[in-house]
């Protein structure tokens, strides 16, 4: 799940960005209002956190503009700005609002939820071999069996679901994944798909293909 972080203080933006990486999420950071709608005209996100106040403007004016274009991408406001009637105001635009200075672990918590409620529109379950896949709730089963899979367990298993036995491409998993530039002789899908078998468990049902990248059979 790939998560934008809007934020102007380093400190903060930096702590948000590692603990939201170690929670398994792709993240991308911006420290201004114009580097935010930059990247989110070009990418994808399943959640943005958004610093209230950021240099060049209100980020909730600015949600406010693009929710009345169609924008619904969920949104998590930061802030301290505390007062009931503006955490009111945050909540008419965005889907969440944290007070500033907040826990890590409940800021890791509310953003899952809303990627989670992100994709909960009619996003059909995945079934193949024996696996099932709900993107909408982010619950994944084997035979019936709970997998508690981490984020990029969860995207790249989520990916060779829908090729449905085609071989994904590493790179194609890579970047599902991952955010940043991942080198080509890295091993860091290698370790993940590693562990997505360990949970999933046998009989083995996520295969190599030599060269290519993998596949379920």
């Amino acid at each position: 799940m790939r998560v934008l972080v809007a934020e102007d203080d380093a400190n903060l933006r930096l702590a948000v960005d590692v603990a939201l990486r170690g929670a398994g999420f792709a993240v991308d950071t911006a420290t201004d209002l114009p580097e935010a709608d930059e990247a989110l005209s070009v990418n994808a996100y399943d959640c943005a956190v958004l610093d209230r106040m950021l240099p060049a403007g209100d980020s909730l004016r600015y949600v406010a503009a693009r929710r009345s274009a169609g924008w619904d991408v969920p949104v998590l406001f930061l802030t301290g700005r505390s007062a009931p009637a503006e955490r009111v105001e945050g909540l008419s635009w965005g889907d969440d609002y944290l007070g500033k200075p907040f826990a890590m672990p409940e800021l890791l918590a509310r953003v899952g939820r809303l990627c989670r409620r992100g994709g909960s529109g009619g996003s059909p379950v995945l079934r193949f071999a024996g696996l099932s896949l709900d993107p909408g709730r982010y619950e994944a089963h084997r035979d019936g069996r709970p997998l508690a899979l981490t984020a990029k367990e969860f995207v790249v298993l989520e990916r060779l679901l829908t090729a449905r036995g085609v071989p994904v491409p590493r790179a194609e998993l890579i970047a599902a994944a991952w955010d940043e530039v991942v080198p080509p002789a890295s091993n860091v899908l290698d370790v993940l798909i590693a562990q997505i078998r360990r949970k999933l468990g046998p009989p083995p049902v996520l295969h190599t293909v030599r060269g290519v990248g993998y596949h379920l059979r």
